[in-house]
């Protein structure tokens, strides 16, 4: 299965260049991911048992509706993709829901039909990503059952990274994948919501990684090619050089090639 999300720094373009860095998930106890994202790895892997976590409440209750509710949450996306315009996107980007199916439609619109698929949200917290080019909020190969039921083997929670890494236990493996904060970025920056990913809650990441990795945890790390992070790394596994291509900036000639560092213990 693919993500049914668009998200900036996700890892789609991971699975073509490194399965050899993932394990077989059937030899594993379970699956634990907390920077969920767009959940690539997770629906690649299909694991049986996951435990998935993320700071944005707003996705995790996308992922739960979809698990929960998946054909109400079909029929609300139906009607916005026929409905879809540009007046409608700001009426929606606009509009604050209270339920959780209706949260959940307006954040995979917004997702489909934004610039990029971009989620950037102002100091209050509201979305304030601009209209995009794309106009199909219903896509051709949406298959919102299956996610659903690949969804319920997991266990979905808005909690702190060190929250969730802290629960794994030996045969665990745990993917993280953080916001590419380094040491001398010492103000961090917002990735995917507005709270500030500092280098002092990368040095927190490591720890908490090591306790893990000392319980018998197998862990895939996924972080900024940069000398600070090699260093703040060593001796938490293997270091790999991937090379990836940035789709992110809004003209094309400012896209390019860059290389990102995974770290693979045992």
């Amino acid at each position: 299965m693919e993500t049914f999300l668009k998200w900036a720094g996700g890892k789609r373009w991971l699975l073509n260049k490194a399965d050899k860095l993932l394990p077989d998930i059937n030899l594993t106890n379970r699956y634990i991911e907390p920077f969920l994202g767009g959940g690539s790895i997770f629906f690649h892997l299909e694991p049986k048992v996951a435990l998935l976590s993320d700071l944005n409440e707003d996705l995790i209750n996308t992922y739960v509706v979809m698990r929960d509710s998946w054909h109400d949450l079909f029929e609300i996306l139906k009607k916005y993709h026929n409905q879809h315009s540009q007046d409608f996107y700001y009426k929606i980007r606009a509009s604050k829901p209270r339920t959780s199916i209706n949260k959940a439609a307006r954040f995979i619109y917004l997702n489909r039909t934004c610039w990029n698929g971009l989620y950037r949200v102002n100091r209050k917290g509201e979305f304030n990503v601009p209209i995009g080019t794309k106009s199909n909020v219903i896509l051709s190969n949406d298959n919102f059952e299956q996610l659903s039921y690949l969804l319920n083997t997991a266990s979905l929670d808005v909690c702190d990274f060190e929250t969730t890494i802290d629960k794994a236990v030996e045969n665990d493996f745990i993917f993280i994948d953080p916001p590419y904060t380094v040491k001398h970025n010492l103000n961090g920056f917002v990735k995917y919501n507005e709270t500030i990913f500092s280098w002092q809650d990368q040095v927190r990441l490591r720890n908490s990684i090591a306790r893990a990795i000392s319980r018998g945890a197998k862990v895939l790390i996924t972080n900024a090619n940069h000398e600070s992070i090699k260093e703040l790394y060593k001796g938490c596994g293997k270091m790999h050089l991937l090379n990836r291509a940035s789709v992110i900036a809004g003209n094309s000639e400012a896209r390019g090639s860059y290389s990102e560092l995974a770290i693979l213990n045992g």
